[in-house]
Order: structure tokens, then sequence, then C-alpha cells
């Protein structure tokens, strides 16, 4: 998924609040995809579905009721409407959110920048992260949450929709359907444990200006 820098050419390097310090290098960036997002996030597939489902139920009840199939099938011209409208607005949020996202690993740090209204670069130092976990989807993409310290949480909100589902009281920060997140997930945990040593791919971000190893959210 590409990005106009455009749209945030207020950053130094594209996705990241600051440039990275002297010895630290970008390991890999990439953005969710969008289709994906949209049926693991915001639900498309099921809203369909649960639209499709009041529609049979009530026709099936003007049915029960003695009401001819003219009658029957007139739910099916407001319902399904109504949820094909309701998909194609999830669909455009997810569009919008992975547009407006961006995630980097980094040789000593997650950075998310996400938010669609109100962009924010939430920085996570490897020294927080206490693990992280993979979700594989059938077409390669996937979920990958974060583990963080319970002294550095980010609220679930501010998250959402890049945050592990149902994790309330102890929010995990989430990249949300990475393509290829089988290599991702292995990428990070070798830079988790400190076994990289040369990029995953030629995207490294300049090495310049050092900032700081505290967790940012910007």
């Amino acid at each position: 998924m590409t990005q106009d820098h455009d749209d945030f050419d207020f950053e130094p390097v594209r996705g990241l609040p600051q440039l990275l310090p002297k010895g630290e290098r970008m390991l890999w960036q990439g953005a969710p995809r969008w289709q994906d997002l949209a049926v693991h996030a915001f639900h498309v597939r099921k809203v369909i579905w649960y639209f499709a489902g009041l529609t049979l139920l009530a026709g099936a009840l003007r049915l029960a009721e003695g009401e001819s199939l003219a009658m029957a099938i007139r739910p099916f011209q407001w319902l399904m409407p109504m949820g094909l409208a309701a998909a194609a607005l999830l669909s455009a949020l997810a569009y919008l959110s992975a547009r407006t996202s961006v995630y980097t690993i980094t040789t000593k740090r997650v950075v998310m920048r996400i938010g669609m209204a109100l962009p924010v670069s939430i920085n996570l130092p490897f020294s927080q992260i206490d693990g992280a976990s993979l979700r594989l989807f059938g077409n390669g993409s996937g979920d990958i949450p974060l583990r963080v310290t319970k002294k550095d949480r980010v609220a679930y909100l501010m998250l959402w929709p890049h945050a592990r589902p149902f994790k309330y009281a102890h929010p995990q920060p989430c990249l949300r359907s990475v393509p290829r997140a089988d290599e991702v997930a292995n990428l990070l945990a070798a830079a988790l444990s400190g076994a990289v040593t040369v990029p995953m791919q030629a995207e490294a971000a300049p090495q310049r200006a050092a900032q700081s190893s505290q967790p940012v959210v910007a």
C-alpha cells in the first residue's frame, strides 16, 4: 500500500516524527492492507451477513403470517440497501485508516503512525515490549499484537483499530492486516532478540540527529 508523502510533509522521514539517531536503522516499513482491515477490523463481512439474515428472517415471518411472496420480499428492498450502504461506509473508513497508517520497525523500536483525522506517532522502544504474537490470515497477511509493559500502556481508544481486539484492561498495540505477516513477525522477533544486523528491505532511514528512546506520542 502506498501513500502520498505530501499528506505528511511535516515528517522528516515517512512514518517517523523525528530522524533516527546515529547507529539506528530502519529494518522494515509497511501499512495495513485495507481490504483485510475492512474484513477483520471493521467487520464489513459480518455487517453484510447481519443484514442478509435480517432480510431472510423478515421475509420468513411474513410468509408464516400468510402474506404473499411479493409482500415477503419487500424487506429485501430496504434492508439490503441499508446493509450495503453500511458496508461501503466501513470499507471507506478502512481505506482511509490504512492510507494514513505507517508501521516502522527499526533496530531499536517499533513506531506506529496512525490516526485518520488527528495523526499520532506511538513510539515503542524494545525495552517496553514484552513480546509479540501472530494471527495469520489465509492470504498471507495478518495481525502482529505487541505486549507492552503495564507501566507503558496506551489507551485502547487511541490505538483503535490498531489494537488487539477485546484487550481493554491491558491494550496491546497491533500491526493490523500486514502483508506477508509471517516474514514481518520473524523479523520483529529477531530484532527484539538483537539478532538483526541488516535491513529486510532497502527502505532504511537516514542515520542523523539523535532522538530520545523514551516513549513518545506525538
